[in-house]
């Protein structure tokens, strides 16, 4: 796990991080999170409860990462949250079933941060093996659930700035 008092916490860029833009006290976040492939999506979960530690958190299960675009939407359009945290675990088999759902929940969860103006997090880990993914929520991967919830509490933080 990730400590918010880590200066270095890795993001998608080199640039360093103001750790006063990431305080969660007095925000409100709702976490999705998909009950298939639990072994791993509750290991997700862990991570982004940890991130978003002073925050008010709900969470809501679904039953997999289809359904995960549809729960963050019904969520954001209530606009009782700053942030949606999107968790699921699609991962490869032997049929296009990956395919179908790993772009049809991405693109679901982005077109429900663009039509309600919440910021959704894309915390869905794509792999192909099961090894891979235990690696992605909390192995030597890190925790991509943690990645997930610092996302929507950078983006919510930013929201907040702009609608002021």
């Amino acid at each position: 796990m990730m400590n918010l008092e880590t200066p270095n916490y890795p993001t998608m860029s080199a640039d360093s991080l103001n750790w006063s833009d990431f305080d969660p006290t007095g925000l409100r976040f709702a976490i999705v999170v998909a009950r298939f492939n639990s072994t791993i999506t509750e290991k997700l979960l862990e991570g982004a409860r940890e991130a978003l530690g002073k925050a008010h958190v709900d969470v809501f299960h679904v039953p997999g990462a289809f359904e995960l675009p549809l729960a963050a939407k019904l969520l954001a359009q209530t606009h009782r949250y700053h942030g949606i945290v999107a968790l699921g675990a699609v991962i490869r088999g032997d049929t296009p079933h990956f395919d179908y759902v790993a772009g049809e929940a991405a693109r679901g969860l982005q077109d429900a941060a663009l039509q309600t103006g919440i910021p959704v997090a894309f915390g869905v880990l794509t792999t192909d093996t099961i090894a891979q993914a235990e690696s992605r929520c909390g192995g030597k991967d890190g925790n991509k659930g943690f990645d997930a919830a610092m996302t929507a509490l950078e983006m919510a933080r930013f929201a907040i700035s702009v609608a002021h």
